[in-house]
C-alpha cells in the first residue's frame, strides 16, 4: 500500500471538487452530445480540463476600519532610551498618507502583490462629513493607494443608499476604478444602487490576475448589525454570511479560478467561526471588529494586546490551510500577509507582519529626546519586528491638505446658542461646586440634579441613536467625558471641546439587572474612599434616585426606563433586555464600569459613530432656531430627562 502525504491527500480532494465544479456550460454541452446523432460512434470530446497554473507566492497588503481617519495622530510607545532604560516615549503616528508610503515601499520589489480594504472607510471623524461632500476626502485618500478591492462595511450605509452610491462615485472618479464588493447585499427596488440603475456598482466579487494566474476576491458583510445599526434603504436586505459567501466560492471555481480570498467585514470571531464552514477558501482579510492582530510583545511597547496571532493558518471546510489577518483600525496599521500557493491552488503556507505606522522623532512631556536617545529608541523599535518607520507620502499629503483646511474652518463656524448657560457639574450635591459657575450655583438645580451639559450630552445620544443608528433605551456618559460648559454662541470647536476624547459609541444589548449593576459601578467609583467625580453616570432615557451614603449595590434605587413612543415612565425590569449605548470607553470597562467589560461580544457592537459627531449632530437638527442668527438654540433638557431624580449626599 502506498502512503500518500497530506499535502497530496488534500490536493486529490481538491481536484474531485474541481471536476464536481465544472462550468455549466461543459455539463450542457457533453449531454447534448450524448443525446445527439453520431452516424460514426466516435465517442464526443470530454470536456476542457481546469487551466493548470504554477506555484505562486502573493502578498497581500491591507487594512481595515479606517473610518475617515486621515490626518496624523501620536502615541505613546515603551521603548529603550540609550542608557537602556525602557521609558514612555511619544511619537507621530497613523494618518492616510503613511498607509500610502506604507502600501508603496511594501509592494516594491514584489512581483505579485494585491492592495485591499475591508471595509468602512466612513465615519468616525469630521473629514467624513465637514470636509466636503459626504465620503469625498475618503475616496480622494484611498485613491492615493489605488485599491484592487474595496468590500462595503456596515458604516458605508449610515447614510443610506443613495450617499453610498454617490460615493462610489468619488471613489470611481479617478483612474483607479477601485471595485467594490460584496456577496450577501441584495439592493432594493427603490434603491439607488439598484442593479437597474447602477450595474456593476457592487459585485459580489471580482476576479484580479497576478503572474496570468487568476485570484477571487469575495466580498462580505455583516448582515444584522448593518440592518439594525446603520441606514440601508428600507428594501435593501442582506443575506446570511456562510451561504452567500459559499455561493461565490463555488461559482468563482465554476470559472477555473482555484485562488480564493474573502474579504470579510464581519468581525474577527466570526470570521474564525465560518472559515470551518466554507469549502474552497484559501484566505481571509477581516475587518468590522477592529482587532489588533499580531505577537504578544506588542504588549510590551504599549501598542495593544493582540486577539491573536496575524496571518494564523486555520483549516476550512476541506481541512486547507486558510490564512487569516486584520489590520487594526485608524488607518494606523498596515497588513502585510505572504501567502505560498502550490501548482494546485493549495495553501502550502503563509506569515506576515502587521506593520504599525510611525514617525521617526520620539518626544516625552512635548520635548524632543537628544539625537542619542532618539537614535537607541528608533532601534528599539526596529527590534520589535512590528513598529515601522513610514513618512507620510507627500503626494497623499498634497490631497489631503485642502480637506484639513475645510476642517479647521469648520470647527471656528458658530453652529448653535445656548439661550441659557449650561452648567457644567460633574456630581450633584455641594462636593463638586468648584466646578459650576457663580450663577449656575446660584440657581440650585445642579445640586439636586447634576451638570446641564452632562445631561444634554446623555440626551443626545438617545435622540440620534434612535435616527441614525438602529435605536437605544438607554444612553451613558460619564461625568468627567464632559469638559465645559456653553453658553452664548457656539462653534463647531466648541462642540468637540465638550467632548474631546474622540470616542466612538457602542451599543450594548444588557439586562435590568445589568442596567442596575451598571448604575451602581458608576456611583461606587464615584463615592468609594479615594473615588473620583469623573464616573458619575448620565442617562438618556433612564432615572433613578441615589444615596450616597449606603453601600455599594444600595446606592442606586427607583430605576425606571422611558418609554420612547408613549413617553411614559416604567419600573426597569430586571429579566428585560434593554438596548444601550454608550462610549467605548465605558463599554471596555472605563471608569469602573466593570459590568459593561463583562458583556459578552455576541452582545456588543462597535457603532463606530464619533461622539462630538453625535453631538453635533443633535444640535443641527435642533428646531428652535435664534431670530436673529437662525442658528438652533441650545436648552436644558426638560427636568423630567435628568437622570438624577433625587440625591442624597
Amino acid at each position: 500500500m502506498q502512503w500518500k502525504s497530506e499535502n497530496e491527500v488534500r490536493r486529490a480532494a481538491r481536484m474531485s471538487r474541481r471536476r464536481r465544479w465544472l462550468p455549466v456550460a461543459w455539463l450542457v454541452a457533453g449531454a447534448l452530445s450524448a443525446c445527439g446523432d453520431n452516424d460514426d460512434d466516435t465517442p464526443p470530446p470530454p470536456p476542457p480540463p481546469p487551466e493548470q497554473g504554477a506555484p505562486l507566492d502573493l502578498t497581500i497588503l491591507h487594512i481595515n476600519d479606517h473610518h475617515s481617519h486621515l490626518a496624523a495622530g501620536s502615541v505613546s510607545l515603551n521603548v529603550a532610551n540609550a542608557a537602556g532604560a525602557t521609558v514612555a516615549a511619544n511619537v507621530a503616528s497613523a494618518g492616510f498618507a503613511r498607509v500610502t508610503t506604507a502600501m508603496t515601499e511594501l509592494a516594491a520589489g514584489k512581483q505579485n502583490v494585491l492592495k485591499l480594504h475591508a471595509g468602512d472607510a466612513l465615519t468616525g471623524t469630521l473629514y467624513f462629513n465637514r470636509a466636503g461632500e459626504i465620503g469625498e476626502a475618503d475616496a480622494a485618500m484611498m485613491n492615493t493607494v489605488c485599491f484592487d478591492a474595496f468590500t462595503l462595511g456596515n458604516h458605508e450605509f449610515d447614510k443610506g443608499d443613495t450617499e453610498l452610491k454617490n460615493f462610489i462615485d468619488r471613489l470611481h472618479a479617478g483612474t483607479c476604478k477601485t471595485p467594490v464588493i460584496s456577496a450577501n447585499v441584495s439592493f432594493g427596488a427603490g434603491s439607488a444602487l439598484h442593479p437597474s440603475r447602477a450595474m456593476g456598482y457592487v459585485e459580489p466579487f471580482t476576479v484580479v490576475e497576478r503572474s496570468g494566474q487568476k485570484i477571487g476576491l469575495v466580498g462580505l458583510t455583516i448582515a444584522g448589525k448593518t440592518k439594525e445599526s446603520s441606514s440601508p434603504d428600507a428594501d435593501t436586505t442582506f443575506e446570511g454570511e456562510v451561504p452567500a459567501a459559499q455561493r461565490a466560492i463555488d461559482a468563482l471555481h465554476a470559472q477555473g479560478v482555484n485562488k480564493i480570498i474573502v474579504m470579510s467585514h464581519i468581525g474577527y470571531d466570526l470570521d474564525r467561526t465560518i472559515i470551518p464552514q466554507l469549502r474552497g477558501v484559501d484566505a481571509v482579510i477581516g475587518g468590522d471588529s477592529h482587532t489588533l492582530l499580531g505577537p504578544a510583545s506588542m504588549e510590551d511597547f504599549n501598542v495593544g494586546t493582540p486577539a491573536g496571532a496575524y496571518a494564523e493558518p486555520l483549516r476550512n471546510g476541506d481541512g486547507q490551510i486558510v490564512c487569516i489577518g486584520q489590520a487594526w483600525q485608524y488607518s494606523q496599521v498596515v497588513g502585510e500577509m505572504n501567502i505560498r500557493f502550490d501548482a494546485d491552488g493549495v495553501v502550502t503556507e503563509c506569515n506576515g507582519t502587521p506593520h504599525v505606522l510611525i514617525g521617526d522623532q520620539f518626544s516625552i512631556g512635548g520635548t524632543p529626546v537628544s539625537a542619542e536617545d532618539n537614535a537607541a529608541m528608533l532601534a528599539s523599535a526596529a527590534s520589535s519586528g512590528f513598529l515601522r518607520v513610514t513618512q507620510p507620502n507627500a503626494a497623499a499629503a498634497a490631497v489631503l491638505a485642502p480637506f484639513q483646511e475645510r476642517v479647521e474652518q469648520y470647527s471656528q463656524q458658530v453652529v448653535s446658542v445656548a439661550a441659557d448657560e449650561l452648567c457644567n457639574r460633574r456630581v450633584p450635591g455641594a462636593r463638586d461646586r468648584s466646578r459650576s459657575s457663580v450663577s449656575c450655583n446660584e440657581l440650585g438645580e445642579a445640586d439636586a440634579r447634576g451638570g446641564d451639559i452632562q445631561q444634554l450630552v446623555a440626551q443626545a445620544y438617545l435622540e440620534v441613536a434612535n435616527v441614525d443608528y438602529g435605536g437605544a433605551d438607554i444612553t451613558l456618559q460619564s461625568a468627567g467625558g464632559v469638559r465645559r460648559p456653553l453658553q452664548g454662541p457656539v462653534t463647531a470647536a466648541d462642540v468637540i471641546e465638550v467632548i474631546p476624547f474622540g470616542n466612538l459609541l457602542f451599543r450594548l444589548d444588557i439586562t435590568g439587572a445589568e442596567v442596575k449593576s451598571m448604575i451602581e459601578d458608576g456611583l461606587h467609583a464615584t463615592f468609594r474612599e479615594g473615588g473620583s467625580t469623573g464616573p458619575y453616570p448620565y442617562t438618556g432615557g433612564l432615572r433613578f434616585d441615589v444615596n450616597a451614603t449606603l453601600a455599594r449595590g444600595q446606592r442606586a434605587s427607583n430605576l425606571e426606563i422611558l418609554d420612547q413612543a408613549t413617553g411614559e415612565w416604567s419600573e426597569v425590569n430586571p429579566t428585560a433586555t434593554y438596548r444601550l449605548f454608550v462610549l467605548s470607553f465605558n463599554a471596555t470597562g472605563g471608569d469602573g464600569y466593570d459590568t459593561l467589560a463583562n458583556v459578552s461580544a455576541e452582545r456588543r457592537s462597535d457603532i463606530g459613530v464619533l461622539d462630538a459627531d453625535v453631538f453635533q449632530t443633535y444640535v443641527d437638527r435642533l428646531t428652535e432656531r435664534d431670530p436673529e442668527t437662525g442658528l438652533p438654540v441650545l436648552r436644558k433638557v426638560n427636568a423630567s430627562l435628568y437622570s438624577t431624580k433625587s440625591f442624597v449626599e
